[in-house]
């Protein structure tokens, strides 16, 4: 009989007083043998609650299986094949209440975490260089993507899959959406964005910048050019509860917080002194 390790393989992180004076990745990631190690506690469900308790259906019994086995490459493609931003999903997605969220382990003692071996194996492979290898037959129907946060990105990787032309249509000066403007520095660092998103050119996606649909192009003129169209917009509006003073200036709200502050690069500070 297998012996379940009930306690996680503990994450090394920043320490508090190097937090205080900086705005670093707090998780500093695990290493190729705590990965390793953390993969081993799993008890390979036959039913997999952690898959079908994932938005995306991603194969963790599969990934985490080859990952035990030290098969890092093959258990990066695992990932790929419903998931095409590892790195990032494995940061900010909400495990704990999604696959973590329904491991078996959780019984007994710690969930696997499922997360910080999908981010290890992001980070890996694109230190490494790796990339989803797939032939594409081109067809001669263009989607028009408006938005190019990770619905957008999903949406584009799987259509070029199918061979469709793609083009995504991205308001701000940088693609991400909320990845790149909503989320704090040491939550998800920006290269890991630009390193994910990189890969979305390589497979032949048009990322058009600076283009407000509705403004630099009509949503008509999209629909003559285009044969479909995705619209991945978000939901940025914030909700005010319409409390005295919320008006005032020098108050915002919280997506107008991390937006100012991701744009004016203040967790480069003091490199960037900014004033909000």
């Amino acid at each position: 009989m297998v012996k379940l390790i009930k306690t996680r393989v503990p994450m090394p992180e920043l320490s508090v007083e190097e937090r205080t004076k900086t705005f670093d990745e707090v998780p500093l990631g695990y290493s190729e043998e705590q990965a390793i190690n953390e993969a081993k506690r799993c008890p390979q469900c036959k039913d997999s609650p952690c898959t079908k308790n994932c938005p995306v259906n991603v194969d963790v019994n599969g990934f985490i299986n080859e990952l035990a086995k030290g098969n890092f490459k093959e258990a990066f493609l695992k990932i790929k094949q419903d998931n095409p931003i590892p790195a990032i999903a494995g940061r900010i997605c909400p495990q704990e209440n999604q696959c973590e969220g329904a491991c078996t382990m959780k019984k007994v003692g710690d969930a696997i975490n499922i997360g910080k071996l999908e981010s290890f194996l992001g980070d890996w492979a694109m230190e490494k260089g790796i990339r989803e290898d797939f032939a594409i037959k081109e067809k001669d129907q263009k989607v028009a993507i408006i938005g190019s946060g990770p619905s957008g990105i999903s949406c584009a990787v799987d259509l070029r899959k199918y061979g469709y032309k793609v083009t995504v249509f991205e308001a701000l000066h940088k693609a991400g959406g909320v990845l790149q403007y909503g989320i704090p520095e040491f939550r998800l660092p920006k290269k890991v964005v630009d390193e994910e998103l990189s890969y979305l050119k390589e497979i032949g996606v048009d990322i058009r910048l600076n283009n407000i649909v509705g403004q630099n192009v009509s949503f008509d003129e999209l629909r003559d050019e285009y044969d479909a169209i995705y619209i991945g917009t978000g939901a940025g509006a914030p909700f005010f509860v319409g409390i005295e003073g919320e008006e005032l200036n020098g108050v915002y709200s919280a997506n107008e917080f991390l937006i100012r502050t991701n744009l004016m690069k203040a967790y480069k500070f003091p490199e960037y002194d900014t004033v909000l």
